[in-house]
């Protein structure tokens, strides 16, 4: 119990950051920001998106990657994993990407999951669970964001066409839809 207590106890507060970053000099600060950005990973690839938001080319990049999953370009089997584009989803946020290109790509994962259904039998349950959740998810972010409006016809058809395949979760599906009124 000591030792916990002692480790927060060395955790600094966000008042003493500001009062630390606030009593250094403009070349130490520089100093200090350019070690984080060699040090850790994510703060460079946080300043490199600041600098230069190609949010083209990101999503771009997600979106192949993503279609890999279910249309491998070497003809492997798909491995339709829903953890890929959580990562980049997770990646966008945390960068603070427009929600509105968020949104495309929660979407388009469910998208290019129904494209492949569509084309071949699915039989493993957990595919359909996995969108399913990636349905809710997205419709919780576009309600979150505001943007639910922007993006009512293709939750829609999403709904629609879980219904048309006769996934396993069809219900679910269109009680996430009944939910809002559109």
């Amino acid at each position: 119990m000591r030792l916990l207590l002692l480790h927060y106890n060395i955790v600094m507060s966000k008042r003493d950051l500001k009062k630390y970053v606030s009593e250094l000099t403009k070349p130490q600060l520089e100093e200090q920001i350019v070690a984080l950005y060699d040090k850790f990973s994510n703060v460079k690839t946080y300043y490199n998106f600041v600098f230069n938001p190609n949010e083209t080319n990101l999503i771009k990049d997600a979106k192949l990657k993503i279609s890999n999953e279910y249309f491998p370009v070497r003809g492997k089997r798909p491995k339709m994993r829903r953890s890929v584009a959580q990562k980049f989803i997770k990646h966008f946020i945390s960068l603070g990407v427009d929600s509105f290109i968020i949104a495309d790509v929660m979407l388009f994962t469910i998208e290019i999951a129904q494209t492949l259904s569509s084309e071949r039998e699915i039989k493993q349950e957990a595919f359909f669970k996995s969108m399913l959740v990636s349905f809710q998810q997205a419709v919780s972010y576009l309600i979150e964001q505001g943007i639910l409006t922007d993006f009512k016809s293709r939750v829609v058809a999403i709904k629609e066409e879980s219904i048309n395949q006769n996934w396993s979760t069809k219900y679910e599906f269109n009680a996430i839809i009944e939910r809002f009124d559109y």
